[in-house]
């Protein structure tokens, strides 16, 4: 069997191979397929269904290099997936406008559909509590959404948080007064929005008041208005802590609440506020409950592989 593609023009071949054709190297890998490049031409030889297969990749790849979309390791196997799973029109969504640009100029975009969901959920919603496995950009995307409002001046404030839970180890043991002691805790929160703004920005922001890093712990008492919240690493929240964070809720205000619930680190006997907060507030006009799963991880392969092989472990109890 045998398939046939033109394409528009060589520099779109170049970009679809990708360095030294690793991107077709891939595509072949996958399905067990021949693609070779004649003229303008691209042949795609092989078994029937693979080769359909590897035709609608090539084509979904396409889509996205149309979209002005860099193609990487990550979106061609994201690609061969929607394919595999007969979605390979959802592609089209990953194309369009940037959430964030960085500090260095890099755009930010969602990668995966999940990824857009979640981002759009954040957009038209006050609440939005976003559960997923790591690596599946929960916090990352939030605070992206958090730096666009702000610059857009829809939120005077950015405000980050956290539970500082320790995850085996214990905070007693880590040297310095209780700021230095909970920083490390905080330092993924730090980490995005440098990315973003810049660290002297950053620094610039946080002595005005417009953006605030802080423990969980800080927020009682307070009502927080013309705010984009995020709380991160939820699942380390009790029920009591949660309920108390949803209600520091103030006037033109966005929350964002991020969590794994498979990395737990409460003491035994001792209840997840997002567990309980994703069962109570669903369908509650207004909050919306995003759930990643392990198609929309982005960072390496592997760490789909691991996510796919723990859950399977985990069945049988």
């Amino acid at each position: 069997m045998e398939q046939r593609i033109n394409l528009d023009r060589m520099e779109q071949a170049a970009e679809l191979f990708g360095s030294f054709d690793e991107n077709l190297r891939l595509i072949e890998q996958q399905y067990g397929v021949s693609l070779v490049l004649r003229d303008s031409e691209l042949k795609i030889s092989g078994e029937e269904e693979q080769v359909s297969k590897a035709s609608r990749t090539v084509r979904s790849l396409l889509t996205l290099l149309g979209g002005g979309e860099a193609l990487t390791e990550q979106n061609v196997r994201y690609c061969m997936r929607m394919v595999d799973e007969d979605s390979e029109g959802k592609v089209q969504q990953l194309t369009g406008d940037c959430i964030c640009v960085t500090s260095k100029g890099k755009p930010i975009k969602p990668k995966t559909v999940g990824q857009r969901v979640y981002c759009d959920d954040i957009r038209d919603n006050t609440i939005t509590i976003g559960v997923g496995p790591a690596g599946t950009g929960k916090t990352y995307l939030a605070v992206a959404m958090a730096v666009t409002a702000f610059r857009a001046q829809e939120v005077n404030r950015i405000i980050l948080t956290r539970p500082a839970v320790e995850a085996g180890e214990k905070l007693g043991f880590l040297p310095g007064d209780l700021q230095q002691k909970v920083d490390p805790y905080l330092r993924p929160l730090y980490d995005a929005l440098f990315d973003m703004l810049g660290a002297e920005t950053y620094q610039r922001y946080v002595e005005r008041g417009n953006i605030e890093v802080a423990p969980l712990a800080y927020m009682r008492g307070r009502t927080l208005d013309d705010s984009f919240i995020i709380l991160d690493e939820a699942q380390n929240t009790t029920s009591e802590q949660m309920k108390m964070f949803l209600t520091r809720l103030g006037f033109h205000s966005k929350m964002v609440i991020t969590g794994d619930v498979t990395q737990i680190d409460l003491p035994q006997g001792k209840r997840s506020g997002l567990k309980e907060a994703v069962r109570i507030l669903k369908g509650v006009k207004d909050i919306a409950v995003f759930r990643f799963t392990e198609k929309d991880v982005v960072r390496h392969k592997l760490v789909q592989d691991i996510i796919r092989a723990y859950e399977k472990a985990e069945r049988p109890r």
